[in-house]
């Protein structure tokens, strides 16, 4: 396996690796047609066996501490992305991914990362077991079909909701999660970095 700087072509390896990747977590749903770019700069990383992309993990990261991540002082990094290829799952290729992305921004001069990831509690486990602590978290809803009906209406005429998607930052979690069908926690995990 080799942990490698991401290049430009990688770019369709890595929405099949991150596709197939999500499919069985809460971000099911979350598809992207093409990579991500950033505003600030970016540690992006891939794991490649025999010219597959097998890993991925994308950091943003700050030049001026608060403009990327919302949690704790200094300047830190977020962690956009990061999948294995379910083929190549608890093979370490994510906390090699991680190690690598560790290096770099530690050589950066980051004091920390922050990432942001649902309900799924093995992704949670494996968060916690590669040194980072959850820190907050609030919930992801959405709604559609008859829910949106006290939830959502339209002020212009002739158009109607179908879906939503909202955050919810309340203190009545339990409420929320007993009102709508979808309804997933979003966790902030954060690693401070030495």
């Amino acid at each position: 396996m080799n942990i490698r700087a991401y290049k430009k072509e990688d770019e369709m390896g890595w929405i099949r690796c991150r596709v197939l990747a999500f499919l069985d977590t809460a971000y099911y749903d979350n598809v992207l047609k093409e990579k991500e770019k950033y505003a600030n700069p970016s540690i992006e990383l891939v794991a490649e066996i025999n010219g597959q992309i097998i890993g991925l993990l994308d950091i943003e990261y700050e030049k001026e501490e608060g403009t990327v991540c919302s949690r704790g002082k200094g300047k830190g990094g977020m962690i956009w992305h990061i999948a294995v290829h379910p083929d190549y799952r608890r093979a370490g290729v994510g906390q090699k991914l991680l190690q690598k992305a560790e290096e770099i921004s530690k050589e950066l001069g980051l004091n920390r990362l922050e990432a942001w990831t649902r309900d799924d509690m093995w992704v949670n486990k494996w968060y916690k077991k590669n040194g980072f602590e959850e820190v907050d978290s609030y919930l992801h809803v959405f709604i559609k079909g008859k829910e949106l009906e006290f939830a959502l209406t339209s002020n212009i005429p002739n158009l109607y909701p179908i879906q939503g998607f909202f955050h919810y930052v309340g203190d009545d979690k339990q409420m929320i999660a007993q009102q709508f069908q979808r309804v997933h926690e979003c966790f902030c995990f954060i690693k401070k970095l030495h």
